[in-house]
């Protein structure tokens, strides 16, 4: 039986160098002058702003205008400034794709604008609660009452609003156990959360409730729903389709298999990490914060017990 190491002890170099690029993230969000938001149209309606943190996706119509995830709280101005350049209504509902700061931290600012904020009942039950994010080493303090998702729900929620259908997907144990895919199916536009993101190798929050397998189930739902028209918001990174996701869904599932393979074989995290399991993805994947080695380390925390 190949013996587990501590997740917390083997991440830790890596951990440290994220900290250095989320906490960078977060300082040019508490300096809000130097953050630009942009806005990109995908479809009839609907929207990517993108700033600091986690991408933004917005829909408006004759109903109601939606926006998905808000990044940093001091951007809240900025991101309302470029709503209002698309639109002169109120924002009326923002749904979280999942709990972490970098998409939920403008939620209070957001709910004081009379927004209604809706999330996976996972996102309130984090938000409301001591949360700390291993990887990271960050300790995260409850949020005040005001940012909480006041309407949350378990499995799917579907807003009949602006002459169609926004439907909310839970995608359980993915890169949280809160996660929401959701799709605006009349533009054919998926915003994905940190499920999918374009950094290099995602980061997998084990401590919140992800998983490996759970990625992977998460992007195969989503592949099962949207064609190859669909236009997809990644969590982090630039607008993709059906193929950049596939492709995204192998690389997951191929570190995957050949960690499990080994890992049941009887071999070592030690032998694993030396056999390079990633190898032939590390020049497009291995330049975000999650390095191949820490990746390998996230597929190896999912391996079954023998």
């Amino acid at each position: 039986m190949p013996q587990r190491s501590n997740f917390r002890s083997v991440v830790l170099p890596a951990a440290l160098a994220a900290l250095v690029s989320v906490f960078a993230g977060v300082a040019s969000a508490q300096n809000p002058d130097s953050v630009r938001i942009s806005t990109e149209q995908l479809a009839d309606g609907v929207y990517a702003l993108f700033g600091e943190g986690g991408n933004i996706g917005l829909a408006v119509g004759t109903d109601a205008v939606f926006v998905v995830d808000d990044q940093f709280a001091p951007l809240t101005p900025k991101i309302l400034a470029a709503i209002a350049a698309v639109t002169d209504k109120p924002v009326r509902f923002v749904v979280n794709t999942h709990w972490h700061f970098d998409h939920t931290g403008g939620n209070e600012h957001m709910g004081q604008a009379g927004a209604l904020l809706v999330a996976h009942e996972n996102v309130r039950r984090r938000m409301s609660t001591r949360q700390f994010i291993d990887f990271l080493k960050r300790e995260e303090m409850p949020s005040p009452a005001g940012a909480l998702p006041v309407v949350t729900f378990t499995d799917v929620l579907t807003f009949h609003i602006n002459d169609g259908e926004i439907t909310a997907v839970h995608l359980p144990a993915a890169h949280t156990d809160g996660d929401a895919a959701i799709y605006f199916r009349r533009a054919n536009v998926v915003h994905m959360g940190d499920v999918y993101v374009q950094y290099g190798f995602p980061f997998i929050d084990l401590s919140s409730g992800g998983s490996l397998d759970g990625m992977i189930r998460g992007v195969d739902k989503i592949l099962g729903l949207i064609n190859d028209s669909t236009k997809i918001i990644p969590g982090h990174g630039r607008p993709a389709d059906r193929v950049a996701l596939r492709t995204y869904r192998d690389m997951l599932a191929t570190v995957r298999d050949r960690v499990r393979k080994q890992a049941a074989a009887g071999a070592s995290l030690a032998r694993i990490l030396a056999s390079k399991p990633t190898r032939e993805f590390d020049a497009e994947w291995g330049k975000g914060f999650v390095k191949a080695d820490d990746f390998v380390r996230i597929a190896y925390a999912g391996v079954p017990p023998r």
